[in-house]
């Protein structure tokens, strides 16, 4: 399966849609793992994806497979590569272009079967700002899809609005809910800087809050900018 990059706005949804394409791909029954790679620092990071040996540093008392290790015959999903840090982006090449990978304290490579999503906002003008190794770049993003900003998808605002409307209703056991007019209105007049990860906290605070069946623009608290 070929390496998919997935780029979009914070909040457009990437990470979902990570998971629907394991799900809808020919592995739905393997595992599927991620790991924010903005969110560990480099050295964390590294123990994390490729695994270590027992004494490989202080404090590894155990050995212990890596993601790339426990992701065999699934997905692996690196959320915000563009944050990878220089040494790791080498090592990762490594393990792209041989298929095995070696952890940390070890001389034994292991050989692996990962399908590799990888998700971003600005991968492409990091590679080429030189802060992104370009073989890497191009080994990720055999095929590239972009997810649009929510302000860009129309009527995709109202339908996403009543999914999570009805699924705060579940969640929650609320009785039923409706957007009226005005709600409507502002929903499509609004930006959406936060895309649909701020779509479905508006629509879930204004479920919880609203006390009779219509929820108003007011009740969305957002502005119509």
């Amino acid at each position: 399966m070929p390496n998919l990059l997935i780029v979009g706005e914070t909040g457009t949804g990437k990470g979902f849609l990570a998971a629907l394409l394991h799900r809808a791909g020919p592995r739905p029954d393997g595992p599927f793992l991620n790991v924010n790679c903005a969110a560990i620092p480099g050295s964390l990071l590294e123990a994390e994806l490729f695994g270590f040996e027992r004494g490989a540093f202080t404090g590894a008392r155990r050995s212990k497979r890596g993601l790339l290790e426990t992701a065999h015959r699934g997905t692996l999903v690196l959320n915000e590569v563009g944050f990878l840090p220089e040494a790791l982006q080498a090592k990762l090449l490594k393990v792209l272009e041989e298929r095995r990978v070696r952890r940390l304290g070890s001389t034994r490579d292991e050989p692996i079967d990962v399908w590799i999503l990888t998700t971003t906002n600005h991968l492409e003008s990091v590679s080429r700002e030189g802060r992104f190794r370009e073989d890497l770049y191009h080994h990720l993003a055999v095929l590239t899809l972009s997810l649009p900003p929510l302000r860009e998808r129309g009527g995709d605002i109202l339908m996403l609005a009543e999914h999570f409307l009805e699924r705060a209703r579940r969640d929650h056991h609320l009785q039923p809910r409706h957007l009226d007019a005005g709600a409507q209105r502002a929903l499509l007049t609004y930006s959406w800087p936060g895309n649909v990860r701020q779509l479905q906290h508006a629509i879930e605070h204004a479920a919880l809050l609203t006390e009779g069946e219509a929820i108003t623009a007011r009740d969305l608290g957002i502005d119509r900018t």
